[in-house]
């Protein structure tokens, strides 16, 4: 059974009791969590979450890109991007501190992730790690969108869905973005949030990105 087969459990979207046990669960360990219909209503609440202006530092994410995010945030000019400067030194070696720093902190940081139990942990894997910081404590907010279908049991689940769904469509994305194979180097367990109202998740009843 391929990554894309429609009949694979992880493309499955959750059950309304799924969401609902996620959602307590989630509550309880410091996140906020709010559940929406499709794409276009989760791009609605992310932008009357930030306020014009603020600095945010967008995660390449196939959910945001979706959701027509990324050239709001970093184009239009109503927000500070800090995706652009990022980017904009990416491969100069005399510059990759500075890089670093500027992909560390920001006001919000908008991306997904790959996995969240229904006991409330969310796991999220990079190759580069480069959106991590920002996620884990660079960050004043977070925001991540999560179609329902990243919805499982418990972290052995997780993991698995990782490695047996998000990563081989996610190695093809970037073979055909980038012209070279992706890597599953690094996977963080996110299991609390300490911070009031820090971390928001925007669950979509929609099957979007991997």
């Amino acid at each position: 059974m391929t990554p894309t087969d429609q009949t694979n459990k992880y493309a499955q979207l959750a059950s309304e009791q799924s969401i609902k046990t996620t959602q307590e669960a989630l509550e309880k360990n410091g996140f906020q969590v709010k559940v929406v219909e499709n794409l276009a209503a989760a791009k609605d609440e992310v932008l009357s979450i930030i306020p014009k202006g603020s600095e945010v530092f967008t995660v390449a994410s196939v959910t945001t890109d979706q959701a027509g995010l990324l050239p709001i945030l970093n184009d239009s000019g109503d927000y500070i991007s800090n995706r652009k400067e990022f980017m904009a030194l990416w491969g100069k070696e005399d510059k990759k501190l500075e890089m670093r720093r500027i992909g560390s902190v920001s006001d919000y940081v908008v991306g997904s992730v790959h996995a969240i139990t229904e006991d409330g942990q969310a796991l999220i894997a990079s190759a580069s790690g480069s959106q991590i910081p920002n996620y884990v404590f660079g960050a004043n907010h977070v925001i991540w969108i999560v179609s329902t279908k990243k919805i499982v049991k418990d972290l052995n689940d997780g993991l698995k869905r990782i490695e047996e769904y998000s990563y081989p469509l996610e190695d093809k994305r970037a073979q055909q973005a980038y012209g070279s194979h992706s890597s599953l180097n690094k996977i963080l367990i996110y299991k609390k949030e300490t911070t009031p109202d820090r971390v928001t998740v925007i669950f979509i009843k929609e099957d979007v990105g991997f």
